[in-house]
């Protein structure tokens, strides 16, 4: 235990420099990211993720002290890594534990950052409903993260002992992934309408607080005659919130597609969050373009829930995390491909 908890204290002082480096030296200025800004710190995200996909490979055995084969063994059993081991031979064994947990990270990184793109649809509707001035878009997404990140390590590690404890509710997750592929696949883009006016969680909101029904420079709090008030602006972070942790409900049951060990779920979960807000500024004004994204989702979805469903039998074939990320990667492209290649028709 102690070793994941250096492991993961490690972790989080890493993401809380590249945050506080974010809000300190790269946004002193409310103002619009540009599609530069948005390419560098994309480009760095993203280099960042693959960096820490060699530490595990190289590093691996440190996340959970792992000094013998007898440890391994126990590792590799608790956390159903799909790896044979070498009997008598520690060293090709770990070299192959690392190699399994690398490609877990970064199979987990794809499928989260790929399920982002949905939550960018939702977002842009959100601002777009509100009026948010587009200086201000940086400001609700950042700590937005602040927020996803507390919610997805309780979602995550409550998750992992559900799954510990109650093997069968992998069963119930696959379903619901199935489930939220043929929904998606089959709605349309008046389901994805947002309006301001019906929101259940805005009426909450309401009776919960006084609020400011307009936006006060970037300020999220006013006092006005004495009484404290949240501002339009703190609303939308509110939604913004909400729309992460229904976008949770699905992205972390397929996480535990690939991996059952909790640390890497979180590790690839938070990489592409923190990803999420420069590809929210790379797509915002040519998302509409990629069409047939929203169907290739529905169909990672399907896929990974089936996956879910039928463990055994695919490991029994032997199919291996790589197949996974392979099948994951193709879908994508194609969706990608067929979006560019067969452009939406504009209604005159």
């Amino acid at each position: 235990m102690t070793n994941e908890i250096i492991f993961f204290s490690g972790f989080l002082s890493f993401i809380a420099l590249i945050l506080a480096l974010d809000l300190g030296l790269f946004n002193k200025k409310e103002e619009v990211v540009n599609l530069k800004q948005a390419g560098i710190m994309s480009f760095i995200m993203v280099t960042l993720a693959i960096g820490f996909y060699f530490v595990l490979r190289t590093q691996g055995q440190h996340l959970h002290g792992i000094d013998s084969y007898e440890k391994l063994s126990k590792i590799v059993a608790a956390h159903q890594h799909s790896i044979t081991l070498l009997p008598n031979n520690f060293e090709e064994s770990l070299k192959l534990y690392k190699e399994n947990l690398g490609l877990e990270f970064l199979t987990g990184y794809v499928i989260e950052y790929a399920l982002s793109v949905d939550n960018i649809f939702v977002i842009v509707l959100l601002f777009s409903s509100f009026a948010v001035p587009e200086k201000y878009y940086h400001r609700v997404l950042f700590w937005g993260i602040l927020g996803a990140i507390a919610m997805r390590f309780l979602f995550i590690f409550t998750g992992a002992t559900l799954i510990e404890n109650f093997s069968w509710i992998l069963y119930i997750f696959g379903a619901f992934l199935v489930y939220t592929g043929v929904k998606m696949f089959f709605s349309n883009e008046e389901d994805e309408k947002f309006d301001p006016e019906t929101s259940k969680i805005l009426k909450l909101a309401a009776k919960v607080f006084s609020i400011h029904p307009e936006f006060v420079g970037k300020q999220f709090f006013v006092k006005i005659n004495g009484k404290k008030m949240i501002t339009t602006l703190f609303l939308v972070l509110i939604m913004v919130e909400f729309t992460d942790l229904i976008f949770a409900v699905d992205s972390i049951p397929a996480i535990f597609s690939v991996t059952k060990d909790p640390y890497i779920v979180f590790f690839s979960n938070i990489f592409a969050i923190m990803g999420l807000r420069s590809m929210f500024f790379l797509l915002v004004n040519i998302i509409h373009k990629f069409h047939y994204l929203k169907t290739g989702l529905a169909a990672l979805l399907a896929f990974i829930g089936t996956k879910m469903l039928i463990h055994h039998w695919l490991e029994a074939v032997g199919f291996t995390t790589l197949h996974s990320l392979l099948v994951i990667v193709f879908i994508l492209t194609i969706s990608i491909f067929a979006s560019l290649a067969f452009p939406k028709k504009v209604k005159k």
